[in-house]
């Protein structure tokens, strides 16, 4: 098994870019209508004590993933149970992803190359990356969140023409019950999905680095959220938003500065590309991790490839088409993640505070 340290910055940036994924073309907190730039920053806030909780998890057993912790701290019958479900975790969230990309590509442009053309490239990419091993990724997402975040912030300032800020009124105009059901929403898709970084960071620099990469990571990730969907909305109004499967390649199509600067959706699919290729691999490297744990292989370089194949084929075969990918993503997958994202999380971080404690009086 790789035993690469990731810096700080590596995996701030990698957390960044998983967090941004599909969320910077789908939109997000829709249920809260034109005060779903509000949901985001609750739902950001909400994020906070489970991320402390995910590097508390890391830091108390520095140089290992969450595989190790399970069995070291619920033994290896019911360690592996647990591993199970979070070797799947990873693996269906990935296959989404695959299928957000596939359906991207060819609703906005390739209409009739068929999609599993795109999927298979995208997923092909991510096997050579996975491959080359986390060190790697890291690398990769410290360029690429700032060409991503330049992208990002560039479109929202080209759009400033189409900016209406009537959009927006009024503040709360259908109370707190929405804003709420949108915040609950943006917690579980995209900020809490973060708790696969415990699946895949191991080797971090310091006890503190866990603590450094979740919180910096959140923060910028939502920063970067909070002013495309504020951004979104202004522009294309409540309604637009909403209906829109993909508001930001919208937006980016209106943009018209003279002759010279119009439609400038490429930059969204740059965006796009950059992001989701991260976090199909974190995603893809965390299944593999699991997989190796689970049979006490030594390494997971062989597995990468017939497990990607394993994704992309779920990936095809998992929607029926672009709208049910919508209703399972807004009104389902809120619920069917609360299982991996708080209540086994905390169950793991009680198993661990106590099994620390009874180790410190032991000594």
């Amino acid at each position: 098994m790789s035993n690469e340290v990731i810096s700080d910055k590596q995996g701030i940036s990698l957390v960044t870019l998983f967090i941004l994924g599909s969320t910077l073309v789908i939109g997000i907190g829709t249920e809260a209508g034109r005060d779903s730039y509000f949901a985001v920053i609750l739902g950001l806030v909400f994020s906070l004590p489970m991320i402390i909780i995910y590097a508390r998890i890391l830091s108390l057993y520095r140089g290992n993933d969450l595989f190790d912790i399970l069995e070291i701290v619920f033994g290896k019958l019911f360690g592996k149970i647990m591993s199970i479900l979070y070797i799947w975790f990873p693996f269906h969230l990935g296959s989404l992803i695959i299928r957000d990309f596939g359906e991207f590509i060819t609703t906005v442009s390739a209409i009739e190359t068929p999609m599993v053309v795109f999927m298979s490239a995208m997923i092909f990419l991510c096997v050579w990356a996975v491959k080359k091993g986390c060190k790697l990724l890291g690398r990769w997402a410290e360029l690429g969140v700032i060409a991503i975040i330049f992208f990002v912030f560039f479109t929202i300032i080209l759009s400033i023409p189409n900016m209406q800020l009537n959009n927006i009124k009024p503040v709360f105009y259908k109370g707190m019950k929405p804003v709420l059901g949108g915040a609950f929403s943006v917690f579980s898709f995209p900020f809490a999905e973060t708790v696969i970084f415990c699946l895949v960071f191991s080797n971090l620099k310091t006890n503190k680095s866990p603590y450094k990469i979740y919180k910096m990571g959140l923060l910028i990730g939502g920063f970067v959220l909070f002013s495309l969907i504020f951004s979104e909305i202004l522009i294309l109004g409540e309604f637009g938003y909403v209906a829109h499967y993909f508001p930001a390649h919208i937006m980016a199509s209106r943009i018209s500065i003279g002759d010279a600067i119009q439609r400038m959706e490429i930059l969204v699919a740059i965006t796009f590309l950059g992001s989701g290729f991260i976090k199909i691999c974190v995603c893809l490297f965390g299944t593999c991790k699991g997989v190796v744990k689970m049979f006490n292989f030594d390494d997971y370089s062989f597995i990468v490839t017939p497990v990607a194949i394993m994704m992309l084929c779920y990936a095809f075969i998992v929607h029926d088409s672009i709208m049910e990918i919508g209703e399972w993503a807004f009104k389902i997958w809120r619920y069917y993640a609360l299982v991996f994202e708080i209540i086994f999380p905390v169950i793991i971080w009680i198993g661990v505070e106590i099994k620390k404690k009874r180790s410190l009086t032991n000594k």
